[in-house]
């Protein structure tokens, strides 16, 4: 039976399990950071999750932390996930494998204008957010069209959910640290998408 027009899509958005350098609070964004042991029982704890609350689809960002993160979920499922390049992490520019802290010691001015607006003045050499939060949200409603009717678990990144969020949800993007602060490591955040509208139903959901 075909799925009508204008079927609702719930996407279920989770941050890819715990890194090396997510655990030192650095920034990993186009660099393949391998996850931590906590980190793979995370994509353990989601898979469970997955299996208990129906799942239809699988996709994920290109990156072997998010494929690691899902790899759990696809065989408790018996699914294959769908690699997305455009789910990709932002790309943090000189403070890739850095932490904030770490690069306000050296340039004070800079992280203060990245804190009080991080979409205005965001890294040196970084990818645009407003670039990043067009190609996630333009990802996020390709697979809302292609799944309508079902329920797909999407794994990516936390910056990038979160600039596509603000998006989705007309939030201005230089709010994004502000009202999204954290998506927890393979926590769950669930989004009902259709044609006309966009509704966040539940934000870091635990799995465990």
């Amino acid at each position: 039976m075909s799925t009508p027009l204008g079927s609702t899509t719930t996407l279920l958005l989770a941050r890819h399990g715990q890194t090396v350098w997510h655990a030192e609070n650095r920034y990993a964004g186009v660099s393949d950071v391998a996850l931590t042991d906590e980190g793979h029982a995370q994509a353990e704890a989601l898979a469970h999750w997955s299996a208990a609350n129906g799942v239809d689809a699988v996709w994920t960002s290109t990156t072997s932390r998010a494929a690691a993160t899902a790899d759990p979920a696809c065989r408790t499922l018996g699914l294959t996930a769908t690699r997305e390049p455009s789910l990709r992490e932002c790309d943090f520019g000189i403070l890739e494998g850095r932490t904030l802290a770490e690069f306000e010691a050296e340039n004070p001015a800079r992280a203060k204008a990245f804190r009080s607006d991080p979409v205005a003045y965001p890294f040196p050499e970084a990818e645009d957010p407003r670039t990043a939060a067009a190609r996630g949200v333009k990802a996020l409603r390709r697979i809302a069209t292609a799944h309508q009717g079902e329920r797909v678990l999407v794994v990516a990144h936390n910056t990038l959910l979160r600039l596509a969020l603000c998006s989705l949800l007309s939030i201005p993007l230089g709010e994004y640290r502000r009202v999204f602060p954290q998506l927890r490591n393979a926590a769950v955040s669930e989004l009902r998408m259709d044609e006309r509208s966009v509704g966040l139903i539940a934000l870091n959901v635990p799995c465990a």
